[in-house]
């Protein structure tokens, strides 16, 4: 049998305590340098989206190690507040399981047919983007004297995984002859709800729709149906249907700058590092590997411990900033696999110093689509890169 390793992240936990958050880190934290998640702002994001879509259902998505936020820890602080995870691949669904996590859990992505029968020892939900794979699924639980929960997956424009919606009648008609499968939820996915103009979206939702329509015509329940995301909550109350599936916005991000922030959400985490080597350097004295920058007046150069081996971008080099004594300094020099550079210019800092590579203090604040604009991505891919050697600190 194929063994699946567990999907984890360095968690420290930061209670009350009476000393400062700094030192309460600094005992605790395995690194100089970590991630900070505020879970009150999770969960006022939540209710903030709940407020949203009324009494729709909210299926939390917690793929991709939480958007970088630490899947079982965010899964554990929403899964009462919730009535569904949503989760990329099996592996994730086992390690929220193996963590005590019993919420229903939809697998969203791709169904390999030696994997099924894993699915259903972990009493995970799966999609069924096919009528082959729907009748493995029927075979396995079959064999296993049980049934399986699926979501029947429709492309609707996005040419990604899920049956066609124009052939979309051949995998219900299929689900119907399956005697060991409970079709619980039928989805799809928006390419571009995250556009100015909504066009594209609403022509998907349509063809959704119609799919769905199979069952009033059939006269039979229909299924749960789901395909908002982040977006379309903001911007299309009508793809609300039944369940949606904040993403993105659940931590605290927007997905575009072009679309409407009807929802009001904060971001829950934050990076930070400390200061661990000062120096002063020189004029002409060159920073970093292949000397792309020079000093050209003395200056004051400070030494992170973070780079792009933590998921600190490479191709931020020159272009990031950091926050430290409530100031913003401009990073220098190519940014390192482990450490990063900042050019104080005359300002001070003392070693062991809090550095914010993303998150607010004063009156500076730096955001995670600043990030992005550096790398020149998205924020999706900023979040999703902290590594998880970066310890989780959970407020």
């Amino acid at each position: 049998m194929q063994e699946y390793v567990e999907i984890t992240s360095t968690v420290q936990r930061k209670g009350d305590h009476p000393r400062s958050s700094a030192q309460t880190i600094d005992q605790h934290s395995l690194r100089a340098t970590w991630a900070e998640i505020n879970l009150s702002r999770l969960e006022s994001n939540l209710i903030a989206i709940r407020q949203r879509v009324g009494k729709t259902k909210v299926l939390i998505v917690v793929k991709a190690n939480a958007y970088g936020h630490g899947m079982v820890e965010v899964s554990k602080a929403l899964a009462d507040k919730s009535d569904y995870i949503g989760v990329a691949v099996l592996e994730e669904g086992i390690t929220l399981r193996r963590n005590g996590v019993k919420a229903p859990i939809l697998v969203m992505g791709g169904v390999w047919g030696n994997q099924i029968q894993r699915y259903l020892q972990h009493d995970l939900t799966l999609t069924a983007s096919s009528v082959e794979r729907l009748e493995q699924i029927d075979a396995v639980a079959d064999e296993l004297k049980t049934r399986a929960k699926v979501h029947l997956k429709i492309d609707t424009g996005m040419e990604r995984i899920g049956i066609h919606y124009y052939n979309a009648h051949k995998l219900q008609e299929a689900a119907l002859r399956c005697r060991n499968v409970e079709t619980e939820g039928i989805y799809s996915h928006f390419a571009d709800a995250d556009a100015r103009d909504a066009g594209n979206a609403r022509v998907q939702l349509e063809r959704f729709n119609e799919v769905t329509r199979f069952y009033e015509r059939h006269s039979l329940p229909v299924p749960l149906r789901h395909i908002a995301n982040s977006a379309a909550i903001l911007q299309l109350p009508e793809s609300y249907l039944d369940m949606v599936r904040p993403g993105i916005m659940l931590y605290g991000v927007y997905p575009s700058p072009e679309v409407p922030c009807t929802v009001e959400v904060r971001p829950a985490l934050e990076w930070k590092s400390r200061v661990v080597y000062f120096k002063v350097v020189l004029p002409g004295h060159a920073v970093s590997y292949g000397g792309i920058w020079r000093a050209d007046h003395e200056t004051r150069v400070v030494t992170l411990p973070v780079g792009y081996g933590d998921g600190y971008f490479r191709r931020m080099s020159g272009r990031a900033e950091v926050i430290i004594r409530e100031k913003k300094y401009r990073q220098v020099g190519i940014i390192c696999m482990d450490q990063m550079m900042i050019n104080l210019g005359q300002g001070s800092a003392w070693n062991g110093d809090e550095a914010i590579l993303l998150g607010e203090s004063g009156g500076e604040r730096i955001r995670t689509e600043d990030l992005a604009e550096w790398a020149g991505t998205i924020p999706y891919e900023i979040l999703t890169n902290i590594n998880t050697r970066v310890p989780r600190v959970y407020t």
